[in-house]
């Protein structure tokens, strides 16, 4: 795989260079513009195919929520700060990860790998071949013990796994258990309708009934982890399609 794009904005220089120096010992990323503050950056990200973009908070001229505001198409945002206060914030606007300065070689290269993660589960996940037949019908199939049970979509609440089985639950607290791995099932339900939230469990996007930082609830009374990845692409694929926003002027 290419080295992924990034771009560095930052009007400490020698913020800058330190994030340069730990960056270059990094094969899996390719530094393209190193910023001393928004505008710049923000020119970098529209002339070029970025990636990831590593964004101090307080910069003149731009921000870098102003940055990541002012971007049509918003590559992954990692911010990297002297001010803790600002995470909440920060993750209200699903950014990847925020680091606090100083940053240390480790907890940069943890921050990259969770971006290269998400990076490549979005791109197998949009390339991906789903089952025609799925995603036209509105149920599906499994084999339970020597029976053939059917399935709606609709009934579906998650899938929870269990090494080379699966646990279907449905919303009406039934169980089935296939001899399906959770793998060979996320590569055949419609990701219309469902999607992988962490290592062990899929879920029904449409009994999902709040989200959290690491956890979501489903039907009001069904609490899952949600790990980090997957959450960033639970929101770009299910959330961001239905957030209802305050817009500004006529």
């Amino acid at each position: 795989m290419q080295p992924l794009n990034c771009v560095i904005a930052d009007d400490s220089i020698l913020d800058r260079d330190l994030l340069e120096l730990y960056l270059s010992k990094m094969p899996q990323v390719k530094i393209v513009a190193s910023c001393e503050n928004g505008m710049e950056a923000r020119e970098a990200i529209n002339s070029n195919e970025i990636d990831i973009v590593f964004s101090d908070i307080d910069m003149p001229l731009l921000n870098g929520f102003g940055l990541l505001k002012t971007l049509k198409k918003s590559p992954v945002f990692i911010f990297v700060t002297a001010h803790s206060e600002y995470a909440v914030e920060s993750y209200n606007l699903d950014v990847i990860d925020f680091l606090v300065k100083p940053v240390t070689f480790e907890r940069l290269l943890k921050s990259v790998s969770k971006a290269e993660e998400y990076i490549n589960l979005k791109y197998n996940q949009e390339s991906k071949q789903v089952n025609n037949t799925l995603e036209k019908d509105e149920y599906f199939f499994i084999k339970e013990s020597n029976d053939l049970v059917k399935l709606h979509f609709e009934d579906v609440a998650y899938i929870e796994s269990m090494g080379d089985f699966s646990k279907i639950f449905t919303v009406a607290d039934k169980k089935h258990i296939t001899l399906v791995s959770l793998k060979n099932l996320e590569m055949q339900l419609p990701t219309e309708v469902f999607s992988r939230t962490h290592k062990q469990y899929i879920i029904n996007h449409n009994h999902i009934s709040a989200i959290s930082v690491d956890e979501l609830v489903l039907n009001q009374k069904y609490t899952l982890p949600l790990s980090p990845t997957f959450r960033q692409m639970l929101l770009d694929k299910v959330v961001s399609k239905k957030m209802v926003t305050r817009h500004l002027g006529k």
